[in-house]
């Protein structure tokens, strides 16, 4: 019969260390694929931003690089030259705050409604809040509502108001409403408080991440449309800047095909650039002030227990 060896330091020490070298090993090799996956992510945006200084010659003989052989400012003088840009930066940023607050502040009572366990009608207004996510009132009657009967042709809530009441984002509001517990509501009405207080001063509170989220959600919605803009505003003051993009892009197009030499123009592919980095840049700063809720608002509620 063999004798057991009792486990030296040296052996318990070795063991320990061997794991926690695996450990640091997987973490590396984790930590340098996300380092990859995120230079995947951000060289479209350095083609974008990079070649939009890039020279007409450059960009029609090369098209997008890396590094382009010459740099201007041509393209950034084009789009500064009048005050378009200006009058279309207003107003998407109006409509963007206006149409945030707006649909946050609809959306969170409705689904307040709606989630809350006494409310009799809760059954039939989820079902009629339901039903538009699955049938539309078609293009002509959406049409005819807001000029002909709401009057907001070429006015600045034609490009807010369609979108205050998202149905989808009501009902991520009412899955975060029922993870809460209803003791809050009944200690509140206890003390005396009514509906109003007990949402605005208990639940509007602990709401802050889903909030976050619906909020980032809204405002990337008003910042990127340019199909109310399409359909309700002929006055060119109140173009937005997703439609502004639109029309430049035409009128580029329109002027290489009608020119004879395309590299005595003003670099229409450098205009498009250059008017995304400008477009695209504000909505950006948003992400690093709400990051820290846009994980956990997309998860609470999701899991119930």
């Amino acid at each position: 019969m063999g004798m057991i060896r009792s486990a030296t330091p040296e052996t318990t020490a070795r063991s320990r260390r061997r794991p926690f070298r695996s450990e640091k090993a997987a973490a590396a090799g984790i930590g340098l694929f996300l380092i990859v996956f995120a230079l995947a992510c951000l060289f479209p945006f350095w083609l974008m931003v990079i070649n939009s200084f890039a020279v007409a010659k450059s960009l029609a003989l090369h098209g997008y690089a890396v590094f382009p052989s010459g740099f201007t400012l041509q393209s950034y003088r084009f789009l500064l030259q009048g005050k378009q840009l200006f009058l279309s930066y207003g107003v998407t940023a109006s409509a963007t705050v206006l149409g945030t607050a707006a649909g946050l502040a609809v959306t969170a009572l409705f689904a307040y409604v709606l989630a809350h366990p006494k409310n009799r009608y809760g059954g039939f207004l989820s079902f009629m809040t339901y039903v538009p996510m699955i049938f539309g009132s078609g293009l002509v009657g959406f049409y005819l509502l807001v000029v002909r009967w709401l009057h907001l042709k070429d006015t600045l809530w034609a490009l807010v108001l369609p979108y205050v009441m998202n149905p989808f984002y009501a009902f991520i509001f009412v899955s975060f409403y029922r993870s809460l517990p209803y003791e809050l509501n009944e200690s509140a009405t206890v003390d005396g408080a009514n509906e109003w207080v007990v949402f605005f001063k208990i639940i509007r509170p602990i709401s802050t991440p889903v909030i976050a989220t619906i909020g980032l959600f809204y405002a990337l919605q008003y910042w990127n449309d340019w199909w109310l803009s399409l359909l309700f505003i002929d006055n060119s003051d109140l173009y937005p800047l997703q439609l502004l993009l639109r029309q430049l892009m035409s009128q580029m197009d329109l002027a290489s095909l009608n020119h004879g030499n395309v590299l005595t123009l003003p670099p229409s592919e450098g205009v498009k650039l250059a008017t995304v980095c400008l477009t695209i840049g504000p909505i950006i700063f948003v992400y690093p002030f709400i990051q820290k809720y846009f994980v956990k608002g997309l998860t609470l509620g999701s899991v119930k227990g």
